[in-house]
Protein backbone atom coordinates (compact mmCIF):
# COMPACT_ATOMS: atom_id res chain seq x y z
CA UNK A 1 0.00 0.00 0.00
CA UNK A 2 1.39 3.01 -0.79
CA UNK A 3 1.07 6.49 1.43
CA UNK A 4 0.65 9.86 -0.53
CA UNK A 5 2.21 12.75 1.18
CA UNK A 6 1.51 15.32 -1.45
CA UNK A 7 -1.00 17.44 0.39
CA UNK A 8 0.65 17.75 3.67
CA UNK A 9 3.77 18.13 1.99
CA UNK A 10 2.44 21.69 -0.32
CA UNK A 11 0.86 23.02 2.61
CA UNK A 12 4.44 22.96 4.70
CA UNK A 13 5.91 24.85 2.05
CA UNK A 14 2.97 27.62 2.03
CA UNK A 15 3.43 27.98 5.76
CA UNK A 16 7.54 28.05 6.01
CA UNK A 17 7.16 30.79 3.02
CA UNK A 18 8.70 28.73 0.73
CA UNK A 19 6.50 29.49 -1.83
CA UNK A 20 8.65 32.60 -3.05
CA UNK A 21 11.90 30.11 -3.03
CA UNK A 22 13.82 29.14 -5.95
CA UNK A 23 11.63 25.34 -6.66
CA UNK A 24 15.17 23.55 -7.19
CA UNK A 25 18.63 23.56 -5.79
CA UNK A 26 19.46 24.83 -9.47
CA UNK A 27 17.77 27.97 -9.71
CA UNK A 28 19.68 31.04 -9.08
CA UNK A 29 17.72 34.06 -8.68
CA UNK A 30 20.39 36.82 -9.73
CA UNK A 31 19.30 39.41 -12.24
CA UNK A 32 23.07 38.30 -14.37
CA UNK A 33 23.16 34.86 -14.48
CA UNK A 34 26.99 35.14 -15.35
CA UNK A 35 27.93 37.46 -12.58
CA UNK A 36 28.26 34.65 -9.99
CA UNK A 37 30.97 32.56 -12.69
CA UNK A 38 34.48 32.55 -12.03
CA UNK A 39 36.48 34.76 -14.28
CA UNK A 40 38.91 32.83 -17.33
CA UNK A 41 41.36 35.61 -18.19
CA UNK A 42 45.05 33.80 -18.91
CA UNK A 43 46.21 30.87 -20.15
CA UNK A 44 44.28 30.92 -24.22
CA UNK A 45 45.56 31.23 -27.87
CA UNK A 46 44.34 33.51 -29.72
CA UNK A 47 41.76 31.47 -31.32
CA UNK A 48 40.64 30.19 -27.89
CA UNK A 49 40.70 34.01 -26.60
CA UNK A 50 38.53 34.65 -29.92
CA UNK A 51 36.05 31.87 -28.70
CA UNK A 52 35.77 33.23 -24.91
CA UNK A 53 35.72 36.52 -26.06
CA UNK A 54 32.46 35.54 -28.34
CA UNK A 55 30.96 33.42 -25.41
CA UNK A 56 31.22 36.32 -23.34
CA UNK A 57 29.44 38.51 -25.83
CA UNK A 58 26.72 36.14 -26.34
CA UNK A 59 25.84 35.92 -22.85
CA UNK A 60 25.84 39.59 -22.19
CA UNK A 61 23.16 39.65 -25.11
CA UNK A 62 21.15 37.45 -23.39
CA UNK A 63 21.47 34.95 -25.88
CA UNK A 64 22.79 32.01 -23.42
CA UNK A 65 22.21 29.29 -25.43
CA UNK A 66 25.38 30.68 -27.89
CA UNK A 67 27.07 31.68 -24.93
CA UNK A 68 26.73 27.82 -23.56
CA UNK A 69 27.82 26.28 -26.55
CA UNK A 70 30.94 28.71 -26.79
CA UNK A 71 32.11 28.14 -23.22
CA UNK A 72 31.74 24.30 -24.18
CA UNK A 73 33.79 24.17 -27.10
CA UNK A 74 36.53 26.30 -25.38
CA UNK A 75 36.30 24.09 -22.54
CA UNK A 76 36.92 20.69 -24.72
CA UNK A 77 40.08 22.30 -25.93
CA UNK A 78 41.46 23.58 -22.26
CA UNK A 79 39.36 21.33 -19.71
CA UNK A 80 38.93 23.79 -17.40
CA UNK A 81 36.52 23.45 -14.72
CA UNK A 82 35.79 27.28 -14.29
CA UNK A 83 35.07 27.30 -18.22
CA UNK A 84 32.45 23.90 -17.61
CA UNK A 85 30.66 25.65 -14.70
CA UNK A 86 30.42 29.06 -16.64
CA UNK A 87 28.86 26.64 -19.62
CA UNK A 88 26.61 25.34 -16.92
CA UNK A 89 25.66 28.99 -15.74
CA UNK A 90 24.69 29.54 -18.84
CA UNK A 91 22.66 27.12 -19.98
CA UNK A 92 20.47 27.55 -17.34
CA UNK A 93 18.89 30.41 -18.41
CA UNK A 94 19.05 28.70 -22.98
CA UNK A 95 15.43 26.71 -22.05
CA UNK A 96 17.55 23.20 -23.43
CA UNK A 97 17.54 19.92 -20.81
CA UNK A 98 20.04 18.63 -23.38
CA UNK A 99 22.53 21.61 -23.43
CA UNK A 100 22.06 22.18 -19.57
CA UNK A 101 23.11 18.68 -18.98
CA UNK A 102 26.56 18.45 -21.24
CA UNK A 103 27.15 21.15 -19.46
CA UNK A 104 26.67 19.93 -15.96
CA UNK A 105 28.36 16.41 -16.88
CA UNK A 106 31.23 18.43 -18.53
CA UNK A 107 31.76 20.12 -15.37
CA UNK A 108 31.28 17.02 -13.33
CA UNK A 109 33.74 15.40 -15.05
CA UNK A 110 36.17 17.92 -14.62
CA UNK A 111 35.36 18.18 -10.66
CA UNK A 112 34.07 15.51 -9.15
CA UNK A 113 33.81 17.27 -5.84
CA UNK A 114 31.36 20.07 -6.85
CA UNK A 115 28.15 19.72 -5.88
CA UNK A 116 26.10 22.35 -8.31
CA UNK A 117 26.27 20.61 -11.22
CA UNK A 118 25.18 17.06 -9.49
CA UNK A 119 22.19 19.00 -8.39
CA UNK A 120 21.32 19.76 -11.38
CA UNK A 121 21.88 16.39 -13.04
CA UNK A 122 19.38 15.14 -10.44
CA UNK A 123 17.10 17.77 -11.11
CA UNK A 124 17.17 17.03 -14.89
CA UNK A 125 17.14 13.35 -13.61
CA UNK A 126 13.36 13.91 -11.73
CA UNK A 127 12.00 16.17 -14.94
CA UNK A 128 12.32 12.84 -16.77
CA UNK A 129 11.30 10.46 -14.29
CA UNK A 130 14.55 8.80 -13.87
CA UNK A 131 14.07 8.29 -9.72
CA UNK A 132 17.58 6.28 -9.38
CA UNK A 133 19.94 8.33 -10.94
CA UNK A 134 18.41 11.76 -9.11
CA UNK A 135 18.83 9.42 -6.04
CA UNK A 136 22.55 8.82 -6.78
CA UNK A 137 23.25 11.87 -7.55
CA UNK A 138 21.73 13.13 -4.24
CA UNK A 139 23.75 10.32 -2.49
CA UNK A 140 26.72 11.49 -3.45
CA UNK A 141 25.92 15.30 -2.13
CA UNK A 142 25.20 13.93 0.93
CA UNK A 143 28.39 12.36 1.24
CA UNK A 144 29.76 16.19 1.29
CA UNK A 145 26.78 17.60 2.66
CA UNK A 146 24.59 17.46 5.45
CA UNK A 147 21.13 18.32 3.15
CA UNK A 148 21.10 16.76 -0.19
CA UNK A 149 17.28 16.98 -0.14
CA UNK A 150 16.67 13.55 0.34
CA UNK A 151 13.74 13.46 1.60
CA UNK A 152 12.37 15.88 -0.62
CA UNK A 153 13.10 13.52 -3.21
CA UNK A 154 11.57 10.88 -1.56
CA UNK A 155 8.28 13.04 -1.44
CA UNK A 156 8.37 13.57 -5.02
CA UNK A 157 8.93 10.48 -6.01
CA UNK A 158 5.44 8.95 -3.95
CA UNK A 159 3.99 11.78 -5.70
CA UNK A 160 4.80 11.10 -8.36
CA UNK A 161 3.82 7.31 -8.16
CA UNK A 162 7.15 5.74 -9.35
CA UNK A 163 8.10 2.58 -8.48
CA UNK A 164 10.22 3.29 -5.26
CA UNK A 165 11.29 -0.22 -4.47
CA UNK A 166 15.31 0.36 -6.46
CA UNK A 167 15.17 3.59 -4.37
CA UNK A 168 15.56 1.59 -0.98
CA UNK A 169 18.76 -0.64 -1.79
CA UNK A 170 20.82 2.55 -1.90
CA UNK A 171 19.14 4.42 1.06
CA UNK A 172 19.57 1.54 3.00
CA UNK A 173 23.25 1.39 2.20
CA UNK A 174 23.99 4.82 2.94
CA UNK A 175 22.24 5.11 6.11
CA UNK A 176 24.27 1.79 6.96
CA UNK A 177 27.12 3.82 6.88
CA UNK A 178 26.14 7.39 7.76
CA UNK A 179 23.20 6.30 10.58
CA UNK A 180 23.58 10.68 11.90
CA UNK A 181 22.38 11.45 8.70
CA UNK A 182 18.79 12.88 9.85
CA UNK A 183 17.92 13.47 5.65
CA UNK A 184 18.91 9.82 5.02
CA UNK A 185 17.10 8.29 7.67
CA UNK A 186 13.48 10.52 6.93
CA UNK A 187 13.82 9.65 3.00
CA UNK A 188 14.20 5.93 4.20
CA UNK A 189 11.45 5.99 6.16
CA UNK A 190 9.03 8.02 3.50
CA UNK A 191 10.34 4.98 0.71
CA UNK A 192 10.11 2.12 3.17
CA UNK A 193 6.11 3.01 4.02
CA UNK A 194 5.58 3.74 0.28
CA UNK A 195 6.17 0.47 0.00
CA UNK A 196 4.19 -0.97 2.19
CA UNK A 197 7.01 -1.49 5.01
CA UNK A 198 5.22 0.42 7.41
CA UNK A 199 6.32 -1.09 10.63
CA UNK A 200 10.11 -0.98 9.52
CA UNK A 201 9.27 3.18 8.41
CA UNK A 202 7.75 3.44 12.15
CA UNK A 203 10.43 1.81 13.82
CA UNK A 204 13.40 3.74 12.20
CA UNK A 205 11.26 7.12 13.05
CA UNK A 206 11.15 6.00 16.35
CA UNK A 207 14.76 5.14 17.52
CA UNK A 208 15.14 8.79 15.94
CA UNK A 209 12.94 10.51 18.40
CA UNK A 210 14.29 8.68 21.25
CA UNK A 211 17.55 11.40 20.68
CA UNK A 212 17.07 14.86 22.64
CA UNK A 213 18.14 16.60 19.14
CA UNK A 214 15.87 15.38 17.23
CA UNK A 215 14.10 17.95 15.05
CA UNK A 216 10.14 18.31 14.38
CA UNK A 217 10.86 16.63 11.18
CA UNK A 218 10.80 13.24 12.76
CA UNK A 219 7.36 13.80 14.63
CA UNK A 220 5.96 15.23 11.24
CA UNK A 221 6.88 12.44 9.13
CA UNK A 222 5.87 10.04 11.72
CA UNK A 223 2.39 12.01 11.86
CA UNK A 224 2.13 12.09 8.29
CA UNK A 225 2.94 8.39 7.49
CA UNK A 226 0.44 7.84 9.92
CA UNK A 227 -2.18 10.06 8.59
CA UNK A 228 -1.83 8.63 4.86
CA UNK A 229 -2.24 4.90 6.48
CA UNK A 230 -5.54 5.77 8.07
CA UNK A 231 -3.88 5.33 11.06
CA UNK A 232 -5.72 8.38 12.98
CA UNK A 233 -4.77 8.13 16.30
CA UNK A 234 -1.49 7.39 16.03
CA UNK A 235 -0.97 11.19 13.50
CA UNK A 236 -3.14 12.64 16.08
CA UNK A 237 -0.60 11.56 18.81
CA UNK A 238 2.86 11.63 16.84
CA UNK A 239 1.61 15.79 15.88
CA UNK A 240 0.37 16.41 19.49
CA UNK A 241 4.35 15.02 20.69
CA UNK A 242 5.92 17.13 18.53
CA UNK A 243 3.59 20.25 19.44
CA UNK A 244 4.62 19.79 22.49
CA UNK A 245 8.38 19.97 22.26
CA UNK A 246 8.15 22.64 19.06
CA UNK A 247 4.69 24.26 20.24
CA UNK A 248 5.15 26.72 17.29
CA UNK A 249 6.20 23.97 14.40
CA UNK A 250 3.01 25.25 12.02
CA UNK A 251 3.52 22.36 9.90
CA UNK A 252 2.97 19.75 12.87
CA UNK A 253 0.14 22.16 13.64
CA UNK A 254 -1.32 21.43 10.47
CA UNK A 255 -0.94 17.63 10.05
CA UNK A 256 -2.88 17.50 13.54
CA UNK A 257 -5.52 19.45 11.75
CA UNK A 258 -5.65 17.19 8.70
CA UNK A 259 -6.03 14.25 11.11
CA UNK A 260 -8.56 15.82 13.14
CA UNK A 261 -10.69 16.69 10.35
CA UNK A 262 -10.34 12.89 9.01
CA UNK A 263 -11.29 11.64 12.05
CA UNK A 264 -14.20 13.96 12.30
CA UNK A 265 -13.35 16.87 14.93
CA UNK A 266 -14.40 19.23 13.42
CA UNK A 267 -14.08 22.08 15.87
CA UNK A 268 -10.71 20.96 17.02
CA UNK A 269 -9.39 21.25 13.87
CA UNK A 270 -11.09 24.69 13.64
CA UNK A 271 -8.99 25.55 16.42
CA UNK A 272 -5.68 24.16 14.62
CA UNK A 273 -6.28 26.17 11.48
CA UNK A 274 -7.48 29.86 13.45
CA UNK A 275 -4.18 29.44 14.98
CA UNK A 276 -2.39 28.75 11.93
CA UNK A 277 -4.22 31.85 10.44
CA UNK A 278 -3.76 34.04 13.33
CA UNK A 279 0.06 32.52 13.17
CA UNK A 280 1.37 33.67 9.67
CA UNK A 281 0.20 36.02 6.87
CA UNK A 282 -3.16 35.36 5.84
CA UNK A 283 -2.61 34.87 2.28
CA UNK A 284 -4.60 34.24 -0.58
CA UNK A 285 -2.77 30.70 -1.31
CA UNK A 286 -2.56 29.65 2.47
CA UNK A 287 -6.59 30.23 2.33
CA UNK A 288 -6.67 28.41 -0.61
CA UNK A 289 -4.59 25.48 1.03
CA UNK A 290 -6.22 24.99 3.93
CA UNK A 291 -9.83 25.08 2.20
CA UNK A 292 -8.71 22.16 -0.33
CA UNK A 293 -7.90 20.39 3.40
CA UNK A 294 -11.36 20.61 4.26
CA UNK A 295 -12.39 19.59 0.70
CA UNK A 296 -10.31 16.27 0.79
CA UNK A 297 -11.90 15.54 4.39
CA UNK A 298 -15.39 16.10 2.69
CA UNK A 299 -16.23 18.85 4.49
CA UNK A 300 -17.00 21.32 2.47
CA UNK A 301 -18.88 23.95 4.79
CA UNK A 302 -15.35 24.37 6.69
CA UNK A 303 -13.82 25.08 3.13
CA UNK A 304 -16.59 27.71 2.37
CA UNK A 305 -16.07 29.41 5.36
CA UNK A 306 -12.27 30.00 5.04
CA UNK A 307 -12.86 31.09 1.44
CA UNK A 308 -15.27 33.67 1.52
CA UNK A 309 -12.99 36.03 3.77
CA UNK A 310 -11.12 36.30 -0.27
CA UNK A 311 -14.14 37.63 -2.07
CA UNK A 312 -14.08 40.88 0.12
CA UNK A 313 -10.10 41.46 -1.31
CA UNK A 314 -8.93 43.42 -4.33
CA UNK A 315 -7.13 40.68 -6.24
CA UNK A 316 -9.79 37.39 -5.71
CA UNK A 317 -7.97 34.40 -6.87
CA UNK A 318 -9.62 32.62 -9.89
CA UNK A 319 -9.16 29.42 -7.98
CA UNK A 320 -11.28 30.67 -4.64
CA UNK A 321 -14.31 31.19 -7.20
CA UNK A 322 -14.34 27.86 -8.61
CA UNK A 323 -13.78 26.12 -5.72
CA UNK A 324 -16.45 27.99 -3.82
CA UNK A 325 -18.58 27.39 -7.07
CA UNK A 326 -17.91 23.75 -7.38
CA UNK A 327 -19.11 23.82 -3.32
CA UNK A 328 -22.60 25.58 -4.33
CA UNK A 329 -22.83 22.97 -7.10
CA UNK A 330 -22.26 19.94 -4.78
CA UNK A 331 -24.79 21.19 -2.64
CA UNK A 332 -27.72 21.87 -5.37
CA UNK A 333 -27.42 25.68 -5.12
CA UNK A 334 -27.18 26.05 -9.20
CA UNK A 335 -28.06 29.91 -8.91
CA UNK A 336 -25.00 30.48 -6.14
CA UNK A 337 -23.09 28.26 -8.22
CA UNK A 338 -23.55 30.38 -11.42
CA UNK A 339 -22.42 33.45 -9.34
CA UNK A 340 -19.48 32.41 -8.75
CA UNK A 341 -18.55 30.97 -11.86
CA UNK A 342 -19.05 33.90 -13.85
CA UNK A 343 -17.24 36.31 -11.57
CA UNK A 344 -13.93 34.34 -12.79
CA UNK A 345 -12.57 37.12 -14.97
CA UNK A 346 -10.84 37.12 -18.56
CA UNK A 347 -7.05 34.61 -18.34
CA UNK A 348 -6.37 31.59 -16.88
CA UNK A 349 -9.89 29.86 -15.63
CA UNK A 350 -11.93 31.86 -17.35
CA UNK A 351 -13.11 29.49 -20.17
CA UNK A 352 -13.03 26.21 -17.30
CA UNK A 353 -15.55 28.38 -15.56
CA UNK A 354 -18.12 29.11 -18.23
CA UNK A 355 -17.68 25.63 -19.65
CA UNK A 356 -18.42 24.25 -15.54
CA UNK A 357 -21.23 26.45 -15.42
CA UNK A 358 -22.72 25.64 -18.83
CA UNK A 359 -22.49 21.85 -18.16
CA UNK A 360 -23.99 22.24 -15.05
CA UNK A 361 -26.94 23.92 -15.88
CA UNK A 362 -27.59 21.76 -18.70
CA UNK A 363 -27.64 18.94 -16.37
CA UNK A 364 -30.50 20.51 -14.24
CA UNK A 365 -32.49 20.66 -17.12
CA UNK A 366 -32.24 24.41 -18.04
CA UNK A 367 -30.08 23.96 -21.38
CA UNK A 368 -32.21 27.03 -22.76
CA UNK A 369 -30.61 28.89 -19.57
CA UNK A 370 -26.88 27.64 -20.47
CA UNK A 371 -27.50 29.06 -24.08
CA UNK A 372 -28.56 32.71 -22.50
CA UNK A 373 -25.89 32.24 -20.27
CA UNK A 374 -23.34 31.77 -23.02
CA UNK A 375 -24.81 34.22 -25.48
CA UNK A 376 -24.82 37.33 -22.58
CA UNK A 377 -20.97 36.35 -21.83
CA UNK A 378 -19.65 36.50 -25.75
CA UNK A 379 -21.31 40.11 -25.23
CA UNK A 380 -19.93 41.04 -21.68
CA UNK A 381 -15.84 39.26 -22.72
CA UNK A 382 -15.37 40.15 -26.77
CA UNK A 383 -12.17 39.24 -26.38
CA UNK A 384 -13.36 35.90 -25.22
CA UNK A 385 -16.38 35.63 -28.09
CA UNK A 386 -14.77 32.80 -30.18
CA UNK A 387 -14.28 30.10 -27.05
CA UNK A 388 -17.73 30.74 -25.55
CA UNK A 389 -19.14 30.42 -28.90
CA UNK A 390 -17.72 27.35 -29.00
CA UNK A 391 -19.32 26.28 -25.93
CA UNK A 392 -22.69 27.70 -26.91
CA UNK A 393 -22.19 25.45 -30.10
CA UNK A 394 -21.00 22.17 -27.45
CA UNK A 395 -24.59 23.45 -25.77
CA UNK A 396 -26.97 23.52 -28.63
CA UNK A 397 -25.49 19.70 -30.16
CA UNK A 398 -26.31 18.18 -26.48
CA UNK A 399 -29.89 19.75 -26.91
CA UNK A 400 -29.46 17.91 -30.81
CA UNK A 401 -30.02 21.25 -32.03
CA UNK A 402 -27.23 20.91 -34.49
CA UNK A 403 -28.83 22.98 -37.34
CA UNK A 404 -29.60 26.05 -34.90
CA UNK A 405 -25.62 25.67 -33.94
CA UNK A 406 -24.89 25.48 -37.58
CA UNK A 407 -26.22 28.93 -38.19
CA UNK A 408 -25.29 30.51 -35.22
CA UNK A 409 -21.24 29.96 -36.33
CA UNK A 410 -22.59 30.95 -40.14
CA UNK A 411 -23.70 33.75 -38.19
CA UNK A 412 -20.69 34.47 -36.73
CA UNK A 413 -18.44 33.80 -40.05
CA UNK A 414 -20.50 36.35 -41.81
CA UNK A 415 -19.80 39.09 -38.92
CA UNK A 416 -16.45 38.56 -38.80
CA UNK A 417 -15.07 36.75 -41.84
CA UNK A 418 -11.40 37.00 -41.29
CA UNK A 419 -11.22 34.74 -37.88
CA UNK A 420 -9.31 32.03 -38.49
CA UNK A 421 -10.88 29.96 -35.46
CA UNK A 422 -14.05 30.49 -36.83
CA UNK A 423 -13.29 28.83 -40.27
CA UNK A 424 -11.74 26.46 -38.25
CA UNK A 425 -14.31 25.50 -35.88
CA UNK A 426 -16.74 25.12 -39.71
CA UNK A 427 -14.44 22.55 -41.34
CA UNK A 428 -14.54 20.30 -37.85
CA UNK A 429 -18.24 20.78 -37.60
CA UNK A 430 -18.33 19.61 -41.74
CA UNK A 431 -15.83 16.64 -40.88
CA UNK A 432 -18.24 15.56 -38.29
CA UNK A 433 -21.43 14.94 -40.35
CA UNK A 434 -19.04 13.65 -42.99
CA UNK A 435 -19.12 16.78 -45.36
CA UNK A 436 -15.57 16.28 -46.85
CA UNK A 437 -15.93 18.68 -49.65
CA UNK A 438 -17.27 21.71 -47.15
CA UNK A 439 -14.49 20.95 -44.29
CA UNK A 440 -11.72 21.14 -47.45
CA UNK A 441 -12.70 24.21 -48.81
CA UNK A 442 -12.92 25.78 -45.17
CA UNK A 443 -9.50 24.55 -44.86
CA UNK A 444 -8.12 26.00 -48.24
CA UNK A 445 -9.80 29.20 -47.43
CA UNK A 446 -7.56 29.42 -44.41
CA UNK A 447 -4.37 27.75 -46.37
CA UNK A 448 -5.16 30.71 -48.69
CA UNK A 449 -5.03 33.65 -45.73
CA UNK A 450 -2.56 31.72 -44.03
CA UNK A 451 -0.01 29.73 -45.53
CA UNK A 452 1.94 28.82 -42.75
CA UNK A 453 -0.98 27.90 -40.67
CA UNK A 454 0.66 24.80 -39.70
CA UNK A 455 -2.59 23.03 -38.45
CA UNK A 456 -4.89 23.50 -41.13
CA UNK A 457 -1.84 22.25 -43.47
CA UNK A 458 -1.98 19.35 -41.09
CA UNK A 459 -5.93 18.71 -41.32
CA UNK A 460 -6.26 19.30 -44.49
CA UNK A 461 -3.02 16.51 -45.61
CA UNK A 462 -4.31 14.26 -42.64
CA UNK A 463 -7.90 14.34 -44.64
CA UNK A 464 -6.62 14.09 -47.66
CA UNK A 465 -5.34 10.91 -47.12
CA UNK A 466 -6.68 9.29 -44.53
CA UNK A 467 -10.51 9.55 -45.73
CA UNK A 468 -9.91 10.61 -49.24
CA UNK A 469 -7.57 8.52 -50.72
CA UNK A 470 -5.29 12.00 -52.09
CA UNK A 471 -2.25 10.76 -50.46
CA UNK A 472 0.25 12.67 -53.46
CA UNK A 473 -2.02 15.87 -52.71
CA UNK A 474 -1.90 14.98 -48.96
CA UNK A 475 1.95 14.60 -48.42
CA UNK A 476 3.33 18.65 -49.42
CA UNK A 477 0.64 20.06 -47.05
CA UNK A 478 1.87 17.65 -44.09
CA UNK A 479 5.81 18.12 -45.65
CA UNK A 480 5.34 21.86 -45.36
CA UNK A 481 3.38 21.55 -41.33
CA UNK A 482 6.51 19.50 -40.40
CA UNK A 483 8.80 22.00 -41.43
CA UNK A 484 6.65 24.79 -39.50
CA UNK A 485 6.20 22.79 -36.16
CA UNK A 486 9.07 19.61 -36.42
CA UNK A 487 8.03 18.56 -32.99
CA UNK A 488 4.14 18.05 -33.40
CA UNK A 489 3.11 14.75 -32.65
CA UNK A 490 0.06 14.96 -34.30
CA UNK A 491 1.60 16.38 -37.61
CA UNK A 492 4.38 13.63 -36.85
CA UNK A 493 1.70 10.99 -36.98
CA UNK A 494 0.06 12.85 -40.05
CA UNK A 495 3.51 12.46 -41.78
CA UNK A 496 4.67 8.81 -41.39
CA UNK A 497 0.77 7.82 -41.81
CA UNK A 498 0.92 9.77 -45.17
CA UNK A 499 4.53 7.81 -46.10
CA UNK A 500 3.24 4.11 -45.26
CA UNK A 501 0.05 4.97 -47.80
CA UNK A 502 2.47 6.11 -50.30
CA UNK A 503 4.17 2.16 -49.66
CA UNK A 504 7.30 3.88 -47.77
CA UNK A 505 6.73 1.82 -44.39
CA UNK A 506 10.33 2.06 -43.56
CA UNK A 507 10.44 5.76 -43.42
CA UNK A 508 7.07 5.97 -41.79
CA UNK A 509 8.64 4.16 -38.98
CA UNK A 510 10.79 6.81 -36.61
CA UNK A 511 8.26 9.32 -37.63
CA UNK A 512 5.61 7.37 -35.50
CA UNK A 513 7.89 5.96 -32.80
CA UNK A 514 8.50 9.60 -32.24
CA UNK A 515 4.53 10.76 -32.21
CA UNK A 516 4.04 8.12 -30.19
CA UNK A 517 6.33 9.13 -27.77
CA UNK A 518 4.72 12.56 -27.64
CA UNK A 519 1.30 11.54 -27.90
CA UNK A 520 0.94 8.04 -26.43
CA UNK A 521 -3.12 7.69 -27.60
CA UNK A 522 -4.69 5.35 -29.28
CA UNK A 523 -4.92 6.52 -33.04
CA UNK A 524 -0.93 6.73 -33.20
CA UNK A 525 -0.66 3.57 -31.33
CA UNK A 526 -3.01 2.19 -34.34
CA UNK A 527 -1.05 3.59 -36.69
CA UNK A 528 2.54 2.46 -35.31
CA UNK A 529 1.58 -0.89 -34.79
CA UNK A 530 0.13 -1.35 -38.17
CA UNK A 531 3.49 0.05 -39.65
CA UNK A 532 5.10 -2.25 -37.51
CA UNK A 533 3.28 -5.62 -38.87
CA UNK A 534 3.44 -4.23 -42.43
CA UNK A 535 7.15 -4.16 -42.26
CA UNK A 536 7.48 -7.87 -40.44
CA UNK A 537 7.66 -6.49 -36.76
CA UNK A 538 4.83 -8.40 -35.87
CA UNK A 539 6.09 -9.44 -32.42
CA UNK A 540 6.39 -6.09 -31.41
CA UNK A 541 3.22 -4.41 -32.84
CA UNK A 542 0.97 -7.26 -31.09
CA UNK A 543 3.26 -5.79 -27.55
CA UNK A 544 2.26 -2.41 -28.88
CA UNK A 545 -1.69 -3.10 -29.21
CA UNK A 546 -1.92 -5.27 -26.10
CA UNK A 547 -0.13 -2.38 -24.30
CA UNK A 548 -3.06 0.24 -26.03
CA UNK A 549 -5.87 -2.45 -24.63
CA UNK A 550 -4.59 -2.04 -21.45
CA UNK A 551 -3.94 1.76 -21.35
CA UNK A 552 -7.29 2.81 -23.59
CA UNK A 553 -10.88 2.22 -22.66
CA UNK A 554 -12.70 2.03 -24.99
CA UNK A 555 -10.54 1.38 -27.88
CA UNK A 556 -12.57 1.41 -30.54
CA UNK A 557 -9.50 2.35 -33.16
CA UNK A 558 -7.76 -0.70 -31.74
CA UNK A 559 -10.44 -3.18 -32.28
CA UNK A 560 -10.92 -1.71 -36.18
CA UNK A 561 -6.63 -2.67 -36.45
CA UNK A 562 -7.34 -6.20 -34.90
CA UNK A 563 -10.67 -6.72 -37.33
CA UNK A 564 -8.08 -6.51 -40.64
CA UNK A 565 -4.67 -8.21 -38.57
CA UNK A 566 -6.81 -11.12 -36.73
CA UNK A 567 -3.03 -12.03 -36.04
CA UNK A 568 -2.16 -8.70 -33.52
CA UNK A 569 -4.61 -10.31 -31.39
CA UNK A 570 -2.49 -11.28 -27.66
CA UNK A 571 -2.36 -14.17 -26.43
CA UNK A 572 -4.47 -14.65 -23.91
CA UNK A 573 -2.26 -16.18 -21.56
CA UNK A 574 -3.76 -14.60 -18.27
CA UNK A 575 -0.30 -12.91 -17.97
CA UNK A 576 -0.81 -9.36 -19.00
CA UNK A 577 0.44 -6.47 -17.04
CA UNK A 578 0.06 -2.66 -16.37
CA UNK A 579 3.56 -1.87 -17.57
CA UNK A 580 3.34 -0.04 -20.97
CA UNK A 581 5.42 -0.24 -23.95
CA UNK A 582 8.29 2.26 -24.77
CA UNK A 583 8.31 3.38 -28.46
CA UNK A 584 12.22 2.99 -28.26
CA UNK A 585 11.28 -0.78 -27.12
CA UNK A 586 10.20 -1.12 -30.54
CA UNK A 587 13.37 0.34 -32.11
CA UNK A 588 15.93 -2.19 -33.56
CA UNK A 589 18.56 -1.32 -36.36
CA UNK A 590 16.73 -2.41 -39.41
CA UNK A 591 14.35 0.79 -38.64
CA UNK A 592 16.83 2.95 -38.07
CA UNK A 593 19.05 1.83 -41.67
Amino acid sequence: MRTRLTLASVLTLLLTGCQNAPTSPDAIPLDDPMESAPPVTSGFDADGLSSLLLAEFAGQRGDYRRAAEGYLEVNERYASPALAERATLAARYADDDALLERTALRWQQLDGDATTPRHVLSSLAIQRGDWETALAQRLRIANQEPEADLAALAELAIENDADVTPLLPPLHAFVERHPDHLDAQLATAQLEAANGDTAAADSRLARLTDSAEAPAEVWLTRSMIALHNGALDDARRYARQGLERFPDDSRLRLTQAQARLADGDIDAADEDVERLLARHDDTASLRLALAQLYLDAAHPDGARRILLPLLDREDTPTAAYLMLGNIAEQAGEIDNALLYYRQVPSGDGFIEARAQAAKMLVGADRAQDASAFLRIERLRHPEQRVALLRLELDVLDAQDQSARADELLDDAIAKTPDVTELHFQHAMRAYHRGDLDTMEADLRTIIEREPDNAEALNALGYTLSNDMDRHQEALPLIEKAHRLEPDSPAILDSLGWVYFHLERAQEALPYLREAYRGQPDQEVAAHLAEVLAATGREDQARALVEDALQRFSPHPLIDDLLRRYPELVPADDGDATDSHVDPDSTRDTEANS
